[in-house]
């Protein structure tokens, strides 16, 4: 992972003519439960990286495919409810969730007619067609390991509710009866909308990871908004990742680096960290946009999964 003069310079020239608009209000960034971060972490992204978020945010901003994210569903948490939204009996159940080692014993039934209804506070709704309570028990049944695992007796359609991009939604879930347990584990019974059609192009695989890098995905919102926490990937032979925004009134663009790359032999190995990023604002309905790919950071955090070993 040492850093390439030529690769830099070449990002450096496509980027140049559309970093003319405004200059980066980056955030410090500190990893979630480490040290705190190297001085490029705070407020000083790369200049090709600070010139590539504004380009993400310029397309973004305004455009029609930021509207059609913002009148979609798309959860920014745990699509899941565990049991009594508290913790699993012990840690063979915790496990068992973790990984998806399910059983099933009885009969699991098929969605009824119609569509079901995504609903926001202040009355505002959205059509979704609903899951059979089998596709949404395959969301859950990953694995087929040895060891301990939660067994399922049977489902009833109910609801839930989650934070998503336009705040809190209640969704119709299917509410699944678990052996041993009183109350149920809730799963949304619809599927997010789709992603709209990014309008910017994501780079290309040469560019170097000091200067940016993509992101494993949003982990969780917190601190009333202002504080994101992504996972970030780096190598063996560096200091850890380090991850920056830059926010318009439109949108939080994240731009993922690797710092402190050292010379000498390294393994193949790539590791993911979690990064907490502390906005000057609460995200509130913008878009979280990874200056990678230029999409939409997805969410991936799941109620009781443990951070990624570093």
């Amino acid at each position: 992972m040492r850093t390439d003069p030529a690769r830099t310079t070449r990002l450096l020239l496509v980027l140049v003519l559309s970093a003319t608009a405004g200059a980066a209000t980056g955030c410090g960034t500190q990893e979630a439960g480490g040290t705190p971060p190297a001085p490029r972490s705070a407020g000083r992204p790369d200049p090709v990286a600070a010139a590539r978020a504004r380009q993400v945010a310029d397309a973004w901003d305004g455009s029609r495919a930021a509207a059609q994210w913002r009148a979609g569903y798309h959860p920014v948490a745990p699509a899941v409810r565990l049991p009594g939204d508290g913790p699993l009996h012990d840690d063979g159940d915790r496990r068992a969730y973790e990984i998806g080692n399910f059983d099933l014993r009885g009969e699991l039934p098929a969605a009824p007619a119609g569509s079901g209804r995504v609903t926001w506070r202040g009355g505002k709704s959205l059509g979704a067609p609903l899951l059979d309570a089998e596709q949404v028990y395959r969301d859950l049944d990953r694995a087929d390991s040895p060891g301990p695992r939660l067994t399922v007796t049977g489902a009833r359609l109910g609801e839930m509710t989650l934070d998503t991009s336009r705040g809190p939604a209640t969704v119709p879930a299917w509410l699944f009866t678990l052996q041993g347990y009183d109350r149920p584990l809730a799963r949304a019974a619809v599927r997010p909308s789709a992603e709209p059609a990014p309008p910017v192009e994501p780079l290309g695989p040469d560019v170097d990871a000091s200067v940016l890098a993509p992101l494993g995905g949003l982990t969780g919102i917190a601190g009333g908004g202002r504080s994101l926490t992504v996972v970030a990937h780096h190598g063996s032979c560096d200091d850890g990742p380090v991850v920056t925004a830059h926010e318009t009134d439109g949108s939080v663009v994240l731009s993922a680096a690797v710092r402190g790359v050292h010379d000498g032999p390294c393994t193949s190995e790539l590791r993911g960290k979690r990064v907490t990023v502390e906005l000057d604002r609460p995200v509130g309905d913008r878009v979280v946009l990874d200056a990678f790919t230029g999409r939409p950071v997805p969410y991936t955090g799941r109620p009781g999964a443990e951070p990624a070993p570093d």
